[in-house]
């Protein structure tokens, strides 16, 4: 027996751009359509025929879409700037969307979906959506409302675009403000499902919802600015509560220059058959600690063309690391884990943080990179295929320690690239790790990793970490602390750093 197919409604009104239209609607046809019955709801309010053209064509190659022409005219200027919005544009647009409930109502389905036009989403979305459980919930996206401003959510708590805790009556200090300001965008940058107070552009409703009452209408003693703030107002009255998803962030094409990463969004998360996203999903597990001004935005440049997820524990940074991780990696789920001090002291308790926290993200593979090491090029050509080797749960490569930009260090004291060790690794349910418990130099991975199946990469892993003399004397004196006696490492080693002529030989991309 078949179980029955839950019904979405995608609805949106309709004024594009067709370069952005053309985006949307290859987003919304890559939808994940398993046990679900998508129907589309467009409302034709462009000036460009070509856009209206591309609505005509794909109502042509998908079933169950009604498109109708708005038969109005007004202009609607967006450039580099913003997007001009006037109260006729925005109580037209909420007639449209009432029109769209409307339909959603009569015809039945379980969820209505309304979605701008300029949003590209990951094909898994509406499943996640679903899978809150929650009568009205929004997709996270995130926008720089002014080219030069830092990104924000399209989600708020409190009166028109609040984004942090007050109470009513509440006098707050601008620094208390920015603070409480932080600590929101911290959980909105966390994967989950948050309560907010306000939404909108990329919202799942339940029918229970729509056949509650909400709906667009202007809330005449109300002077809020835009149809989402009465629409949102409206379902808290009604005792509806409201959530914000943030697992899988879906991406603005605010302006022109945000299509060159659509295009990269959209060639990151193509589960089309045959794509890369349909390979093993491929997280990275970091440990980083105040790298904001060293190596982490080169790293994660490089990361981010190859990796699915991100799991990273500052280890009690005291500058913007995180942020630049948050930054770097847009549009790539990430799960950041602060610790208030440093646990490098003891690295076994840092290392063992770090396997709980990556195993919680349900990985497939996990690469252990720390924030001051990258691949040679050959890697972001090689990995899919490495990681699509089923006889294969561990890859080892040579480290190579840097003593300058291109340049690496090698004598009796600096010869890691001449070992093999584990930095990519299938996670296995069930396998049981066996840490080796020194507080220094313990290893990533758990020491019996080597109990699966392993190969030998010949891929060469470029460290960094030691390329400025001030990196060096910072971990000279660590060491010195944290290592005295050269008990887990070796204090001829240490010593070593110091050297003023090391033997130093070319690296050959």
């Amino acid at each position: 027996m078949t179980s029955k197919k839950v019904r979405v409604l995608v609805g949106s009104p309709i004024y594009q751009k067709p370069h952005i239209l053309q985006k949307f609607l290859l987003s919304l046809k890559r939808l994940d359509a398993e046990g679900k019955e998508f129907a589309y709801f467009f409302i034709d309010d462009n000036e460009d025929e070509r856009s209206s053209k591309m609505l005509e064509d794909f109502s042509q190659e998908q079933n169950n879409v009604k498109l109708l022409a708005s038969n109005q005219s007004d202009v609607y200027v967006c450039n580099g700037t913003t997007h001009y919005w006037n109260e006729n544009l925005v109580w037209k647009v909420a007639d449209f969307k009432n029109m769209i409930i409307e339909h959603a109502i009569n015809e039945q389905y379980d969820y209505l979906f309304l979605i701008d036009s300029d949003l590209l989403l990951y094909p898994q979305t509406i499943n996640q959506l679903i899978s809150a459980n929650k009568d009205i919930t929004s997709n996270i996206f995130w926008t720089k409302w002014q080219p030069d401003a830092e990104e924000r959510p399209q989600v708020w708590l409190y009166d028109e675009y609040t984004q942090w805790e007050i109470s009513r009556g509440q006098a707050l200090t601008d620094s208390e403000i920015n603070t409480r300001y932080q600590s929101f965008i911290r959980q909105m940058r966390t994967p989950g499902v948050h309560k907010v107070g306000g939404l909108g552009a990329c919202t799942l409703i339940s029918q229970k919802a729509l056949k509650a009452g909400v709906n667009f209408n202007r809330i005449e003693n109300l002077s809020f600015w835009g149809e989402d703030r009465h629409f949102c107002i409206r379902a808290a009255a009604l005792g509806i509560s409201m959530y914000v998803d943030t697992h899988l962030p879906a991406y603005h094409i605010y302006r022109d220059s945000d299509l060159e990463g659509a295009m990269e969004f959209l060639d990151r998360t193509d589960m089309g058959e045959g794509s890369e996203a349909s390979l093993p999903k491929l997280t990275l597990s970091m440990v980083m600690r105040n790298e904001s001004e060293r190596y982490l935005r080169k790293v994660l440049e490089e990361l981010r063309d190859y990796i699915d997820e991100a799991v990273i524990i500052d280890d009690g940074s005291t500058d913007n690391s995180a942020e630049v991780c948050l930054e770097v990696l847009k549009g790539i789920p990430v799960h950041i884990i602060r610790n208030d001090f440093s646990k490098f002291s003891n690295e076994i308790e840092l290392r063992k943080m770090q396997w709980t926290e990556t195993v919680k993200s349900n990985p497939e593979w996990i690469l252990n990179l720390d924030a001051d090491e990258v691949f040679e090029n050959r890697f972001k050509e090689e990995v899919r295929q490495l990681i699509s080797d089923q006889e294969v749960d561990v890859y080892c490569f040579r480290l190579y320690d840097f003593w300058n930009e291109t340049h690496y260090r090698e004598d009796e004291h600096w010869c890691a690239h001449q070992y093999y060790r584990p930095f990519l690794v299938r996670y296995r349910e069930g396998f049981e790790c066996k840490w080796n418990d020194r507080p220094q130099h313990c290893g990533r991975f758990a020491e019996n990793v080597f109990e699966l199946p392993h190969k030998l990469s010949d891929i060469r892993l470029k460290h960094l970490g030691w390329v400025k003399k001030e990196d060096r004397m910072a971990k000279f004196k660590r060491y010195r602390e944290l290592d005295p006696d050269g008990t887990y490492g070796s204090a001829e080693q240490y010593q070593s750093i110091m050297d003023e002529n090391p033997n130093l030989i070319r690296f050959e991309e």
